[in-house]
């Protein structure tokens, strides 16, 4: 019996040591996250704030100081507007074998706008004349005003880079001064200025009917006189 009490008295002090032990690990688990979750969030703080460095966002910053090249008074009648779309190659080094590991080559696909129209400041008094109540009027020829790229929608579609090099920091540049004469150049072979020249007319015939003139014709040099169509 006094062995039976002795086994139990030893059972029940491992027992109560044990339910010790348990608490003290749990309170020192609880203490260690309360102490850890700070230190995580400041380190994902830190890491934020690393990376901010490392990647800072553009300041643009414009200089107050504007400066004035030159003023000209303009008198455009700009009467068509050509929305273009091309595709430009441009490489380097694609000549010979040594193209994989030098060469580069990029795809651009250019957005641009065409305006084109009248300057009617060459419209002087000597180019107006009115005989038998019909209006003479000798326009300048059409040109174009503005052959421009739209940097929103103009992208680089492919780029394809030799393995020993990062590629010509240029040939971006070099492609877009390209797609503006290109743009130019489709503008001019789709006849822009001959629907300038056309969509100028019907606007000033218009414009002039109202002003008391029944019959406009329009002189160009080198061309046959046209005269407004009889409704």
């Amino acid at each position: 019996m006094d062995e039976k009490k002795g086994w139990f008295l030893v059972v029940s002090i491992l027992a109560i040591m044990m339910a010790i032990m348990l608490f003290f690990a749990w309170a020192l688990y609880d203490m260690l996250q309360k102490t850890v979750s700070p230190v995580q969030s400041m380190t994902g703080e830190l890491a934020t704030q690393v990376s901010s460095v490392l990647n800072p966002t553009p300041t643009i910053l414009p200089s107050p100081l504007t400066i004035i090249r030159d003023i000209r008074s303009l008198a455009r009648l700009e009467t068509i507007q050509f929305t273009v779309e091309k595709v430009i190659t441009a490489e380097k080094n694609q000549e010979n074998a040594i193209s994989r590991l030098f060469g580069d080559k990029l795809i651009f696909v250019a957005h641009g706008n065409v305006i084109a129209g009248f300057d009617l400041s060459k419209l002087g008094a000597d180019r107006i004349e009115i005989k038998d109540g019909m209006l003479f009027l000798s326009l300048p020829e059409p040109e174009v005003f503005v052959a421009t790229l739209d940097n929103e929608k103009s992208y680089v579609y492919d780029r394809d880079r030799g393995l020993l090099t990062k590629g010509d920091i240029h040939l971006e540049s070099a492609a877009r001064a390209v797609a503006e004469d290109e743009i130019e150049a489709a503008a001019m072979e789709d006849g822009i200025l001959e629907l300038a020249r056309q969509n100028g007319e019907t606007f000033l015939s218009r414009l002039l009917k109202d002003l008391g003139y029944p019959e406009v014709i329009f002189v160009y040099p080198e061309r046959p006189a046209t005269p407004t169509p009889t409704p």
